[in-house]
């Protein structure tokens, strides 16, 4: 049987081009002595996928040059010779973009599909769920009363953030692109207010929708929605450095002009990666299984079809062409 993957055939420059990944049929691999062979079913595309295409380490390994492009999945034990991980296994873990593969079991975590659908395991009680809820209440020690800003409010992250934030008795302002997008924060997920970065004046209508400043800011894009938020911060202000998705594909990185503010506010800037968090993920998980089963969680999923279009699939993440997490299914639940 073959094996359909999807390789990172060059560096990108730039914006991704489909020319930086190679797509292949390969012969599918067997599970040998302490090992499982896993069907891959949904695949996490991620905006930290494009920093792990550039050359050189950051947090974890950049990926190789002609290795399987790196994702976290969800996917089932079809063969096993591996005692913690029997035939049937739900599993999760970074396995990257293919439809079969093997582990040693140190790499994969069990899940339990009774809790919530299978995708969800790669969005809300997944690694985007997962860095919300870590990020927000851990960094961003929320009280009840303050004025939280979250960009890329649409989003995986964001739209976690945001509920989380209501959840606390925070007042909530989404910042997200486009007239759809700014209504479903606030209609859907009840957000007290939202943003049209892409038609509206951003520090106008921070002025207007947080007229007693901001105390938390949730940054999932950086450059200039940074820098104009900076000028909106109160004193003691707490800034979530979550991620830059502006500047992924940027040759040119942006250069924070207010950076003064910081100074002079005495704000908090922190950075945060999910992973310091890893021994804590069970809690998280159960936690906001939690509240989704009592109705105080929402999610939304943009799912697309096909490791075939993996390439189209992850464009959206930078044009924007989505709503809330966005999914690969590779594969059918059986």
């Amino acid at each position: 049987m073959n094996n359909f993957q999807v390789k990172l055939a060059a560096r990108p420059k730039g914006m991704v081009q489909k020319s930086d990944f190679s797509f292949e049929r390969n012969p599918r691999p067997e599970a040998g002595p302490g090992q499982v062979l896993v069907k891959i079913l949904y695949a996490s595309l991620d905006p930290a996928m494009r920093g792990w295409m550039n050359e050189g380490d950051t947090y974890i390994p950049a990926i190789r040059l002609g290795d399987v492009v790196r994702a976290g999945i969800v996917g089932k034990v079809i063969s096993s010779q591996h005692p913690d991980f029997p035939v049937g296994t739900y599993i999760t873990g970074p396995l990257g973009i293919q439809e079969y593969a093997v582990s040693d079991g140190r790499n994969i975590t069990k899940i339990n599909p009774a809790l919530a659908p299978l995708s969800n395991f790669l969005g809300i009680l997944g690694i985007a769920g997962l860095t919300a809820y870590f990020a927000f209440l851990g960094v961003g020690k929320p009280q009840a009363g303050e004025t939280v800003v979250v960009s890329g409010a649409a989003g995986a992250v964001g739209t976690v953030v945001g509920q989380l934030a209501l959840l606390k008795g925070c007042r909530v302002v989404g910042i997200a692109g486009g007239p759809d997008k700014c209504a479903h924060l606030v209609q859907n997920l009840g957000f007290d207010a939202a943003i049209d970065y892409k038609n509206e004046d951003l520090s106008a209508r921070l002025k207007e929708t947080c007229p007693q400043g901001v105390d938390i800011y949730f940054d999932n894009v950086g450059g200039e929605i940074l820098d104009t938020t900076l000028l909106h911060v109160n004193q003691k202000a707490r800034i979530v450095a979550c991620g830059a998705i502006s500047q992924y594909n940027s040759t040119q990185p942006y250069g924070l002009k207010n950076y003064f503010v910081i100074i002079t506010k005495r704000v908090r800037l922190e950075g945060m990666i999910v992973i310091d968090y890893a021994r804590q993920y069970g809690e998280g998980i159960l936690q906001m299984a939690q509240w989704m089963q009592e109705g105080k969680l929402k999610t939304y999923e943009h799912i697309d079809q096909g490791i075939e279009g993996f390439y189209e699939t992850f464009m959206r993440l930078f044009t924007g062409d989505k709503l809330g997490k966005l999914i690969l299914q590779i594969a059918e639940e059986e």
